[in-house]
């Protein structure tokens, strides 16, 4: 089986403009983002999908590849069924681009359990005890399980909620991370947008309702998802002190 990694970066973010090219203890997300992914032996092919030429320039510079893709794609996902066009692979991992510090075992991991499982669609998620980061913060998004590891729901309200006298429930953080395979990512972008994934702005939501099963691997790394200028200060911190 054929697996490629593919890092959607848009320049045009509203939270963090220009973020696939912010400095992080001197070097840019991205390239960090693109070389963390490629100690991932696993992998045929990394490449970066963009619509920005500076981010398309930039990544060329380093040693990367990168595709040009349109302005139109509403998410990152869609963007990724442009890129892989005329590239032979069997099952196309999504790393999110600000993501920097996915351990490669990680992805690894997330392989296998495609692999063995047979699942269209696969991602990742952290207790938040481990994780380090805010529960109710709505830029962490948390995911629900069903007893066999697939996702139930995903959300940026906190879930399940701790009602007084209820039973503790560790959250999971949910890692910008995703596997499909290539049949179903093509199912999956010829979807319309769907209503909960327009509300929460996650598109992940799309799979669910549509019926897809996303299978969830639970992991005890840590990692640290970039979304502010304030997240890109604790990186440069954790970068540095290593």
């Amino acid at each position: 089986m054929k697996s490629i990694a593919v890092i959607p970066a848009r320049y045009a973010s509203t939270r963090f403009p220009g973020k696939p090219l912010a400095l992080i203890a001197g070097i840019s997300m991205i390239q960090r983002c693109y070389e963390n992914t490629c100690k991932c032996k696993r992998f045929d092919q990394v490449i970066v999908a963009t619509d920005d030429q500076r981010i398309f320039d930039h990544v060329t510079q380093f040693g990367g590849k990168a595709v040009m893709t349109s302005e139109n794609h509403q998410t990152g996902t869609d963007r990724i069924a442009e890129a892989i066009q005329g590239i032979d692979a069997d099952l196309i991992i999504n790393v999110q681009g600000d993501e920097p510090m996915i351990p490669p075992s990680v992805l690894e991991e997330l392989i296998d359990a495609m692999v063995e499982s047979k699942a269209d669609m696969g991602t990742a998620a952290v207790p938040f005890d481990i994780a380090g980061a805010d529960p109710n913060s709505p830029n962490a998004v948390k995911v629900v399980l069903d007893n066999k590891g697939f996702a139930l729901y995903f959300s940026r309200s906190l879930i399940p909620f701790p009602r007084t006298g209820g039973e503790p429930v560790q959250p999971l953080l949910h890692w910008g991370l995703y596997a499909y395979t290539r049949d179903f990512l093509q199912k999956f972008v010829a979807w319309p947008q769907s209503p909960l994934e327009k509300c929460e702005k996650l598109e992940q939501l799309r799979a669910l309702e549509n019926g897809a099963r996303i299978m969830v691997i639970k992991t005890k790394h840590r990692s640290i998802g970039v979304d502010t200028p304030e997240d890109l200060a604790e990186a440069e911190k954790i970068f540095l002190a290593q």
